[in-house]
């Protein structure tokens, strides 16, 4: 009889022999893999807890505003967009259109001003050119508060104060949208591809808008995206540039609504609504500029 000899299998490197060998390719989960997903949880309902209120609030009547569960939803809606609305012949909408206004051609403006200076700065070498950036980093890091008064004294010089103008042209030049189109410029925009269009005789700025600018869509639209949403919330050059209330952006309009709250209660209903309101073109433009900026990001990685 033939004697059948078992020989065991020497136990895996690293392991301590006569330890049970867990199923392989199933890494044990680490608890402290928990915490930064704690930590954005947190940082989401801390975000999302006030916009959910003026969401509720806004659902309520001046009776329920504060005699009700503060995330209990209440039956006013309509009546609050009813009461908006009608108050003052509908100067709501009129704010509503001069935040548009002030947000898109402000954010389209600074965009083209952006992309040519970005891409100069990225794309030719001259004298200063390293001081002129440098003095764009220090108006980035500026306070907006310190160039509100210098900048009113210069429009009130040029008696250009309590127009659209005056709320318009100090937002033209965006130092943070230059900084942001010149690092794009210098990774996007490869110096071969315009060498090459210079040498078939191409001019400087046929290259700039043939070839520069396409390639800097994706950046440029994330420009614009900062600078509408910069400019539709901005409050303190507004109302340190106008007189007339008509000519008031969405933010200044509920500002004085709600300093007229403190004697008519029943304005807060229309102050919590205007907010929600406000939001809406917001987001929306997100969500449109989101998508056409992951398309534009998608098509130039297939075509390199």
């Amino acid at each position: 009889m033939t004697a059948v000899t078992v020989r065991k299998s020497a136990p895996a490197a690293g392991s301590t022999p006569g330890t049970a060998q867990g199923p392989p390719g199933r890494p044990r989960r680490s608890r402290a893999g928990l915490l930064p997903s704690a930590a954005l949880l947190l940082g989401a309902a801390y975000c999302l807890l006030p916009v959910i209120w003026v969401v509720v609030a806004a659902t309520k009547g001046s009776d329920e505003l504060f005699a009700t569960f503060t995330f209990l939803p209440g039956t006013g809606l309509a009546d609050n967009l009813d009461d908006l609305t009608a108050y003052r012949d509908g100067v709501f909408w009129q704010w509503m259109l001069n935040s548009g206004f002030y947000a898109g051609c402000g954010a389209l403006l600074s965009t083209a001003v952006s992309a040519v200076s970005g891409y100069a700065l990225a794309m030719y070498r001259f004298r200063g050119r390293e001081a002129l950036f440098n003095v764009l980093l220090a108006g980035v890091l500026m306070p907006p508060v310190i160039l509100a008064v210098p900048q009113y004294l210069l429009l009130a010089k040029a008696e250009l104060t309590d127009s659209y103008l005056s709320v318009l042209l100090p937002l033209v030049l965006s130092p943070y949208g230059v900084y942001l189109a010149r690092i794009y410029a210098a990774a996007a925009v490869p110096a071969d591809v315009v060498e090459a269009a210079r040498m078939d005789g191409a001019g400087e700025w046929r290259i700039f808008t043939r070839i520069g600018l396409p390639m800097m869509v994706p950046g440029l639209v994330t420009v614009f995206l900062f600078q509408f949403t910069a400019i539709w919330n901005n409050f303190l050059l507004p109302y340190i540039m106008l007189g007339d209330d008509e000519k008031f952006p969405i933010t200044l309009g509920l500002f004085t609504l709600l300093s007229q709250g403190s004697n008519q209660p029943s304005l807060y209903t229309l102050v919590i609504t205007g907010a929600l309101l406000a939001v809406v073109p917001l987001i929306a433009l997100f969500l449109a500029v989101q998508r056409f900026w992951s398309l534009d990001l998608l098509s130039g990685a297939v075509k390199s």
